[in-house]
């Protein structure tokens, strides 16, 4: 292997690793943005559960289901 062989393997080795840190520098962000918009989900989910959970132990309520099931 001459020295212009390594000079390009060299080169060709750069362009490689800084094509790489630009991938994960924008997987981070992209992943960021995505984790915020999941747990803002969630946080809506817990609430929704939260309220049906209220609504389903609330006394009025199993008493209406048992005169339905009358």
């Amino acid at each position: 292997m001459g020295p212009f062989e390594i000079a390009a393997l060299a080169i060709v080795g750069g362009f490689v690793y800084a094509g790489y840190e630009v991938y994960m520098k924008t997987k981070d962000n992209a992943g960021k943005g995505e984790l915020e918009a999941l747990q803002a989900e969630l946080q809506r989910l817990k609430e929704r559960v939260s309220t049906l959970e209220s609504i389903v132990t609330d006394k009025s309520y199993q008493l209406k289901d048992q005169i339905n099931k009358l």
